[in-house]
């Protein structure tokens, strides 16, 4: 699966307010991701966006 595609639908399902559904997606790319520079400008913002979810 497209990593992006993960992210994208938890963005879709928040903009929607299923929180449930959007932390899964958020969650999933997140996993994906782990061993990935804590940098990268992407992976912070998903970081951010999924923190308010919580």
């Amino acid at each position: 699966m497209n990593l992006h595609r993960h992210l994208s639908l938890g963005r879709a399902y928040a903009m929607e307010g299923d929180s449930t559904k959007a932390r899964t997606d958020y969650q999933d790319f997140l996993t994906l991701w782990k061993d990935a520079d804590a940098d990268i400008p992407i992976l912070k913002q998903a970081k951010a966006e999924y923190a308010k979810l919580q």
